[in-house]
Order: C-alpha cells, then sequence, then structure tokens
C-alpha cells in the first residue's frame, strides 16, 4: 500500500469536517485494503485503483454522515457494503442492516464485518421484495435507479415516520415528480465528494398523511 491513498482518505475526512477517531480510521483504511483484495479475485466493483476506490467507496459514502440519525438504518442494495460499512464505522452507535441478493457480495459484507470486528451491523442476502424487517429509521440506497422503485419496494420496511435517503447522481426532475402522492421530497442536499467532480446530491424522502 501507497501512503497515497491513504493520505486522500485523511484529507477527505478533514473536508468533510468528520473528525474519525483511530479505530474508525483503521477500520477504514482495513476495508478498502479488504475490497482491493477481494475485488482481483472476485469483480466485486469496476472501480480498480486505490485512489479510486478511496473517492468513490469510502468518501463518497462518508459524505452523507450528517443525514445519518438511525438509530436503525437500512441500506438496500448494498452491494458490498457501500455506503452502510462505512456509515457503521464513522457512527458505531447506530444500527446497521446491509441488504442485497448477490451472494459473493454478500459474502465479501460477512467477511469485512468479522475482519473488521463491527458488532453494529448485520448482513442479509435477500430480495427487498421478499425481505420483511419493517420499523427502520432510515432507509438508504445509492444503487436503486428510479426513486419510485425505492420506496415502493422498502415502503414496507420503513417505521411510521422514518425517512428514505435516497444517493444520487444528477437529479431527474420527471423521476421526482413520478413520486407517489404520499410521498415528499423534504430535503435535497448537494453532496461535496472530495476528488469527485460528478454530480451528487442525497434526496430525503419522508410520507405524508
Amino acid at each position: 500500500m501507497t501512503a497515497s491513498w491513504e493520505q486522500r482518505l485523511e484529507t477527505g475526512l478533514t473536508q468533510l469536517s468528520i473528525a474519525a477517531d483511530d479505530l474508525a480510521r483503521q477500520r477504514l483504511s482495513s476495508l478498502l485494503a479488504l475490497l482491493h483484495k477481494w475485488n482481483r479475485a472476485y469483480n466485486l466493483t469496476a472501480v480498480r485503483s486505490l485512489d479510486e476506490m478511496v473517492i468513490k467507496h469510502l468518501l463518497d459514502s462518508a459524505s452523507v454522515l450528517p443525514a445519518i440519525a438511525g438509530p436503525k438504518l437500512l441500506d438496500v442494495g448494498a452491494g458490498s457494503g457501500f455506503p452502510g460499512l462505512v456509515l457503521a464505522i464513522l457512527k458505531p452507535e447506530i444500527d446497521v442492516t446491509l441488504l442485497d441478493s448477490n451472494g459473493k457480495k454478500v459474502r465479501f459484507q460477512r467477511q469485512a464485518i468479522l475482519e473488521l470486528a463491527l458488532n453494529n451491523v448485520t448482513p442479509v442476502q435477500q430480495r427487498v421484495e421478499q425481505f420483511n424487517a419493517p420499523g427502520f429509521d432510515q432507509v438508504i440506497s445509492r444503487a436503486f435507479a428510479s426513486l419510485t422503485d425505492f420506496v415502493g419496494k422498502t415502503n414496507h420496511l420503513l417505521s411510521e415516520r422514518g425517512e428514505w435517503l435516497a444517493m444520487k447522481g444528477r437529479i431527474n426532475e420527471e423521476e421526482l415528480a413520478g413520486l407517489p402522492a404520499s410521498v415528499i421530497l423534504r430535503e435535497r442536499r448537494v453532496l461535496e465528494v472530495p476528488g469527485d467532480e460528478a454530480d451528487r446530491h442525497l434526496l430525503r424522502l419522508e410520507r405524508i398523511g
């Protein structure tokens, strides 16, 4: 490992105003090293270099931390565990459930949880339509293509006063207009991900009525 990606991570966390302690920084570094190792064998992500992984996975995930309150967070379509693993590391007081149907990605999640000794994360291999564990305070995803699908397929999992957090690139106004009448956009937040010039947004959605 070179120092460049470690410095990029340290600088990025500072730019995001995230005061990570030594254990959190160690866990983030170990998570990245594990992802890089597994990716060579199992092709978990199209992002190949450590520098890019810092930006696209660690810092992108960390950028939503100010919006995370928990105490129960569900990461839907979690893939290899992002943003859920990063949020669980940076905010150990919340309980995070990672939901994905891809076996090899969930195996990576389990290995990461084991090696990083994360006792606040639960990995689940299941399709979202079949998963039945209501009562999550926040449901987050950066993988759903459609907001309508996101809220529709996870509505049964959200607590009565819970909220959806959708990580998006460019905002599609037609997509927003297509949301059910029972769901409103509470906040549209621009995410400033250090080192990434792409458009990144966080949409906070809630039920009304």
